[in-house]
């Protein structure tokens, strides 16, 4: 029987890799496109423009990195979480949306990431089985002989 442990840290890395491959793709192809039309649009709107896409480039491949290695993934992903807040003035007032969209998402699934190595090297409480033995079946105890008086 598996570790109820490695269930659920199986399900963690499971659920915040997908959800960063979603929100990384979906990040990095607004990046670059967004920005594509100021350089007249096309396809060398979209090369020039290319730069801007980068960093999500970059965490993509840390998403590649976290599916082998959860510590070293997991860390790298949540501190690019906490440097966006800073990088796009999302302490600012009015600018939650993009907090809320971005920066925590990469925080919370990257922590996940970290807390599914955690679980994958706690080692289980030992449980000892304690056998019952089976019951034992009543003896039929044979009737008594009767002595004889002398």
């Amino acid at each position: 029987m598996e570790n109820k442990g490695l269930k659920v840290a199986r399900r963690l890395k499971t659920i915040s890799i997908s959800a960063l491959a979603v929100l990384a793709s979906l990040v990095f192809i607004f990046a670059l496109l967004s920005g594509a039309e100021g350089y007249g649009g096309g396809l060398r709107g979209i090369i020039m423009n290319s730069p801007n896409a980068i960093p999500w480039l970059v965490l993509l491949l840390l998403i590649y990195a976290a599916s082998k290695w959860e510590l070293v993934g997991g860390t790298i992903i949540t501190i690019m979480g906490v440097c966006t807040i800073f990088a796009f003035d999302f302490y600012e007032p009015g600018a939650w949306p993009g907090l809320v969209i971005i920066s925590l998402p990469l925080i919370i699934l990257g922590s996940m990431l970290v807390i599914s190595w955690k679980l994958k090297r706690c080692k289980p409480l030992i449980q000892k089985k304690i056998s019952v033995p089976a019951k034992q079946p009543k003896l039929q105890r044979k009737p008594a002989k009767k002595r004889k008086k002398r």
